[in-house]
């Protein structure tokens, strides 16, 4: 008899068959041009050659044309090897939502699918998971056994904190990253003051945001006057959430939340993806990764 799979390979079959719908859907989308998930739109540096007229001065290399054999600019080419890192937000707010679906739940199936991915097309893969301090952090790394393993210490972790702070994640990210990274950030965002430091992650870095929605706090249930826990203060409070000024207050701080994320994006021209915990986040990563293709193409 076949001895049965463990947990982890059960896990891994459920990732490996999201991971081939994604690969399947961008791939007949682009009509077989689709060359990977992480194409990035950053370039490196390739060489220099001599200074031709409508060259932008900008371009040019002080350094060697100060050797006196000609002016010179320097040429680019885009970059082969991507670096990516996922940024993830695992304070107690992530819990939120039914059993096995809870943000944290679908947060961490949307890193598996990416670690698989990442290790399919050799591309380097690191994790910075935080609270408000670092909860665990994988240096970028390529292969299948890397994105086991992250996979495996991503699932098993246990957060040390309960607290939020967003800033401090980006924080941390900015400290790690030595070179040009697709960042995906996910998140919640049930926190605040973290604009400046996302300003600085999207102008030195290839960033996508992910915000984690659950529905239950879109709509509270109007269960009467009840105690309610808030997971990362530990405070209990009586509320009556049959009230019509509890519920609309309710309803408005979630709504702030979600616009005031939305807005930053905008403004910065950064990508955005608001994913619900009760729906398939599959085709969303397939639409960004078909953009983000499109977008490589045409530059």
């Amino acid at each position: 008899m076949k001895a049965a799979d463990s947990p982890f390979q059960q896990l891994v079959r459920r990732l490996r068959q999201m991971e081939i719908r994604i690969l399947k859907a961008v791939d007949a989308q682009l009509q077989g041009n689709f060359h990977s998930v992480f194409k990035g739109t950053g370039l490196e540096f390739d060489d220099v050659r001599l200074y031709q007229y409508g060259d932008e001065v900008r371009a040019i290399d002080w350094a060697v044309s100060s050797k006196g054999h000609g002016t010179f600019v320097k040429t680019y080419k885009e970059e082969r090897e991507q670096q990516v890192l996922l940024l993830l937000d695992v304070s107690a707010s992530q819990q939120v939502g039914a059993a096995g679906r809870r943000k944290l739940d679908v947060a961490r199936e949307i890193c598996g699918v990416l670690a698989l991915a990442a290790a399919r097309q050799d591309a380097q893969l690191g994790l910075l998971a935080f609270s408000d301090q670092k909860e665990l952090y994988l240096a970028p790394g390529k292969g299948t056994n890397h994105a086991y393993s992250l996979i495996k210490r991503l699932f098993a972790l246990e957060p040390h904190s309960r607290q939020t702070a967003v800033a401090a994640g980006i924080k941390q990210a900015l400290g790690l990253l030595k070179r040009r990274t697709i960042v995906l950030l996910i998140s919640d965002f049930i926190d605040a003051e973290y604009e400046r430091e996302l300003t600085m992650l999207a102008r030195k870095h290839d960033l996508v945001v992910m915000q984690l929605l659950d529905q239950r706090e879109r709509e509270f249930p109007p269960l009467g006057i009840i105690p309610l826990h808030d997971q990362e203060s530990g405070r209990t409070v009586w509320v009556n959430t049959s009230s019509a000024s509890f519920r609309a207050s309710y309803r408005a701080t979630y709504e702030q939340n979600r616009e005031q994320i939305g807005q930053i994006c905008r403004r910065h021209r950064t990508e955005y993806l608001s994913i619900a915990t009760d729906t398939d986040f599959i085709p969303q990563l397939v639409n960004l990764f078909r953009r983000r293709n499109q977008r490589g193409s045409r530059g």
